[in-house]
């Protein structure tokens, strides 16, 4: 892979190369990207969905919403430092093409903006509690109409493909969903791989996969273009990450490994002489003591602590990254940047104490097993009066419930698989609160 073709500014529907050498330096192409999903709908409703603890009444515990705007500011960083080093190495980028190092830090702070945008409500749980139904509950029942990968894309429904899906799929008089930047899409795709062969390899980029059935024409052109490795040709599809990817995955292992153990503290999940005896590991190069002892109240002081422990992980980041380059460029480097971090003792100690003692805390698990039942219902409910309604069997019921969904979801003139996907989608698209308010309607809770 090489650089010039992995910053490529071309969007859906150009017939042109966009060179950068043109670009308007008031408003560029990738920090357009950015305004595109912060002022989108999908975006906006991360404001109410699950980071840590679901249905929170806490002002400080973190949503979606405030952690991806905290890993585009952090990707933002990684992105910069990174990008001066590579252009230091690369100088043809800079008097060749134009690119500046704020080019790559555009790039991933955009892609770090959308990294949660197709997560479910209720965090980690309702992806699995979307896969559960259509693998053990009433969902099961559509396996034999379904392909082996498209079941195998609801099974195991994943956020990623979804915000690909949001990012780029058309609408009537919107073609392109957002018209993001190649770079930026490519940078965005975790995992580009379809669903199945499922985790084929031990590389990073096979944990998951990337886009669903639907959008594997979308995404292939986009990863031609930018030049990214094909790693799986014929019937199942897989490339190389875009290098950038690597950034945005760091950010995200910083801000959760950090700020979620930071909201653990705040809410008294876990006793601030933890956040010391953790931190401190992180930080005992770089604290000022004289300045942590001044500080009076628990929020400065852990304010002070994450930001020093951010920063250094940066640091660390940008360093495996850059030392790494030529190995990342050919595909081989094959694990996230922070499993190769000096701190990652300290880190997994983060980790394995947010894990004890907020992640399985009574409070996060009576949510989430809520937020199953939840996510369920509405799911058994949508799902059940659509395909009646393609078979011509709705009851009134079912056409009473099908009037409350978006129009764009009404639609019966697709394939099986086209409309258990799109419900799924809608469903993922539901903020905490939306998901319990229709949820009550249907149990008549609520007029």
């Amino acid at each position: 892979m090489n650089w010039e073709q992995l910053l490529s500014l071309k969007r859906h529907g150009d017939t042109h190369k966009r060179l950068r050498k043109e670009q308007d330096e008031t408003r560029l192409g990738f920090e357009v990207d950015y305004d595109r999903i912060i002022f989108s709908a999908a975006f906006r409703s991360l404001q109410d969905k699950t980071q840590v603890i679901p249905l929170s009444k806490t002002d400080f515990v973190h949503t979606r919403l405030t952690h991806s705007l905290e890993v585009s500011v952090v990707g933002r960083s990684l992105g910069r430092i990174a990008g001066k080093k590579i252009l230091e190495r690369h100088p043809q980028l800079k008097e060749e093409y134009g690119y500046r190092f704020n080019d790559f830090g555009a790039i991933v702070a955009a892609a770090c903006l959308a990294h949660d945008i197709g997560n479910p409500p209720f965090g980690h749980s309702g992806e699995k509690s979307i896969g559960e139904y259509f693998k053990t509950g009433r969902g099961k029942k559509y396996q034999p109409e379904l392909n082996t990968k498209q079941y195998q894309d609801l099974i195991d429904f994943e956020g990623n493909a979804n915000g690909f899906k949001l990012l780029t799929e058309d609408k009537k008089g919107v073609v392109g969903g957002l018209r993001l930047s190649y770079a930026t899409l490519g940078t965005f795709m975790k995992y580009p791989k379809e669903s199945l062969p499922k985790k084929p390899t031990k590389h990073v980029s096979d944990k998951k996969f990337g886009f669903f059935q639907n959008d594997k024409n979308t995404f292939i052109p986009i990863a031609e273009d930018l030049g990214l490795l094909q790693t799986r040709k014929g019937d199942d599809i897989s490339f190389s990450r875009h290098p950038l990817t690597f950034l945005v995955e760091a950010a995200d292992d910083i801000c959760y490994t950090i700020i979620d153990f930071e909201d653990g503290i705040n809410l008294g999940l876990i006793s601030e002489e933890y956040a010391l005896e953790y931190l401190i590991k992180l930080v005992k190069n770089t604290i000022n003591t004289k300045k942590y002892n001044s500080l009076e109240f628990r929020e400065d002081r852990l304010s002070y602590l994450r930001a020093l422990a951010i920063n250094t992980l940066i640091s660390d980041a940008v360093e495996i990254f850059i030392d790494n380059e030529e190995a990342i460029l050919n595909g081989s480097f094959d694990v996230a940047l922070m499993d190769k971090s000096s701190f990652k003792a300290q880190i997994s100690d983060i980790i394995a104490i947010s894990v004890k003692k907020i992640y399985e805390s009574p409070e996060v698990i009576e949510k989430e097993i809520a937020g199953y039942k939840i996510i369920s219902d509405i799911l058994d409910v949508y799902c059940t009066a659509l395909v009646r309604k393609k078979n011509d069997e709705a009851s009134n019921y079912d056409n009473l419930m099908l009037k409350t969904l978006p129009e764009f979801y009404q639609g019966v003139d697709k394939s099986l698989y086209e409309i258990l996907l799109n419900t799924c989608c809608y469903v993922a698209s539901l903020s905490d609160s939306a998901a319990v308010h229709i949820h009550n309607k249907i149990k008549g809770k609520q007029l």
